[in-house]
């Protein structure tokens, strides 16, 4: 059985979103908006939406449950504070929210309570990622 552990992680996130394109749509305002603290301007790539949702879906794929608390410190950074030393932030939650809402509409994504709080891969969402492992 091919698994998306054993694949390149930079293959599956393009693959995945070059898939996703077609599915989940970009919002109007994220064009405008930096994705945490720690950055000093907006992605400067114009399909970065996607890749964001490929890489949230990966990485629900191996952890399990996950909440956007958890997500939040995977693509936190260093916030640089000027003469003070940097700290460690986390990034913001309401674009990984907001995916998250997105995969949830198309079925990919579901919510659960038990064992541990958070959402996990739907099976059509198990599939998609199991398919695209397999072309890669």
């Amino acid at each position: 059985m091919v698994s998306m552990r054993d694949k390149d992680a930079k293959l599956v996130i393009e693959k995945t979103a070059e898939a996703l394109k077609d599915k989940i749509q970009q919002p109007e305002w994220s064009k405008f908006v930096k994705t945490g603290i720690s950055r000093d301007r907006v992605p400067q790539q114009k399909d970065w939406w996607y890749l964001r949702s490929a890489s949230l879906m990966r990485r629900i794929y191996i952890d399990g449950p996950v909440g956007v608390s958890r997500l939040r410190s995977v693509y936190g950074g260093k916030h640089r504070r000027g003469h003070k030393p940097a700290h460690f932030a986390k990034s913001g939650g309401k674009i990984i929210r907001t995916i998250f809402q997105d995969l949830e509409k198309i079925g990919y994504v579901e919510k659960v309570e038990k064992p541990k709080k958070g959402r996990v891969l739907s099976k059509e969402g198990m599939k998609f990622m199991n398919e695209i492992a397999k072309q890669i």
